[in-house]
């Protein structure tokens, strides 16, 4: 890449999404160890289980506040603060209560970093290297979940059982310090300097950084462009319009068959999945690295292929790839053929990484107005969020009351509506600069 500033400021701020898939899947080397310390009922194990997910909730719920009114940095660095905050907490909870506090917090910290994260690197970055840039969130995610992965066996193999899960918990504090200390380099989103803070030299300034092939009188168009998108001052700042009637209803959808696909149920409880088919408890974890392995190796190939074959296609390769995994994942456990599921478990979580996992962050970061980003991103964080809170929540029972063909079976169901949806509503949006998007949409 010719610009190393923009692409290290990029990999900065994504490194919210390393810590975000972190201090999300690292509880799942944890979680039965932590239910049988507490004594949790099948309920309660499912609210511990959930309880940073419902912070995510309330994080991506409101992030969009601290991101339009105090700018993308400051609320990037602040992030970092939560993060660690939750993981010393977790380590040291005396009591499930506690626990579950702390959890909140470093989910708030997840669901802030959803709509503040995307939305700075997509503000800085040139439309035909948005997918990619913008991408790199994703790949952080997953890296983020690798790493928990790998942390969770060597701490379940080499440490006693009772104090293991602790270590799991803490070791996110400190690449959170170091996140922390990164944000301090970071510029102001030049977008957000023109369309929030007034600040249009400030704007240019940062323009000019990012692209220094271009003159004086190309980066003052730029900053008129983003002007011009603001519109009326009155109109533009309402979002429940009906200008906005499109990309509101496909950040909802986008977010909500990114959950219903089953895949924070997968990530979450992999070691006990892979249990049901007869591992022991050291080869499910081990069977877990592999998971984290396939989504880092998809992810890549999916931000390889973003800016080269569109979101829309990509969409489409991962609906296809969810149906035909998840319906040989039901088949094989309704004949008892055990042996394919990891391989099924696999094949499905490539098919996200490449599909949704590539697009999602993208998509939603690039789809609203100038004026209208943060709480359009808000809003379909806040669907992912909801529903990756409420599926988590209602898992253990769910797999405590019906059979791993009935559970993989209705999650294949939902890709079926997914690519039905693609195919008649999901619009292209490679390679538009942000502020043409809304015509875009019009002209459809």
């Amino acid at each position: 890449m010719h610009n190393r500033k923009l692409f290290f400021w990029a990999l900065t701020s994504a490194l919210a999404g390393f810590l975000f898939g972190f201090d999300t899947i690292v509880i799942s080397g944890a979680e039965q160890q932590i239910q049988a310390l507490w004594s949790l009922s099948d309920f309660i194990h499912g609210l511990v289980m959930s309880a940073a997910l419902w912070g995510t909730v309330l994080g991506s719920l409101v992030g969009g506040w601290p991101t339009e009114k105090f700018g993308r940095r400051k609320t990037l660095l602040f992030i970092g603060v939560l993060y660690f905050v939750s993981a010393v907490g977790s380590a040291l909870a005396p009591d499930s209560v506690f626990f579950m506090i702390s959890r909140f917090i470093g989910g708030v910290g997840v669901g802030v970093a959803t709509v503040a994260s995307p939305l700075y690197i997509s503000e800085i970055s040139p439309a035909a290297r948005r997918g990619r840039l913008a991408g790199l969130f994703q790949f952080n995610i997953v890296f983020g979940i690798l790493v928990a992965f790998v942390s969770n066996f060597f701490f379940g193999k080499y440490l006693d059982v009772s104090i293991a899960w602790r270590w799991m918990m803490g070791a996110e504090a400190i690449p959170a310090l170091a996140y922390s200390l990164f944000c301090l380099t970071l510029p102001e989103s030049p977008r957000w300097l023109i369309s929030h803070a007034g600040k249009r030299e400030e704007g240019i300034a940062v323009f000019g950084r990012i692209n220094p092939e271009l003159s004086s009188d190309e980066l003052n168009a730029l900053a008129d462009s983003v002007e011009q998108n603001l519109g009326d001052q009155t109109t533009a700042k309402k979002f429940f319009t009906a200008r906005l009637k499109t990309p509101i209803l496909l950040a909802f959808l986008i977010a909500f068959f990114n959950q219903l696909s089953g895949i924070n149920a997968v990530l979450y409880f992999a070691p006990r999945i892979f249990e049901w088919t007869g591992l022991a408890e050291q080869a499910a974890l081990l069977q877990s690295i592999g998971i984290g392995i396939t989504n880092l190796i998809f992810t890549y190939v999916g931000l390889w292929l973003i800016d080269r074959v569109g979101r829309r296609t990509l969409l489409y390769i991962g609906s296809f790839g969810y149906i035909i995994s998840l319906g040989l994942c039901s088949w094989a456990f309704s004949t008892e053929n055990y042996t394919i599921v990891p391989f099924c478990i696999f094949a499905f979580i490539a098919a996200h990484a490449v599909g949704q996992g590539a697009v999602i962050w993208v998509f939603l970061a690039e789809i609203f107005p100038n004026r209208n980003r943060a709480a359009g991103q808000s809003l379909g964080c806040f669907t992912h969020w909801f529903f990756a809170a409420a599926l988590t929540l209602v898992f253990p029972k769910m797999a405590a009351a019906l059979p791993p063909t009935a559970i993989f079976g209705f999650f294949c169901f939902m890709m079926v509506l997914q690519l039905i949806w693609v195919k008649t509503m999901v619009p292209e949006t490679k390679g538009v600069a942000l502020e043409d998007m809304e015509q875009q949409f019009n002209d459809r």
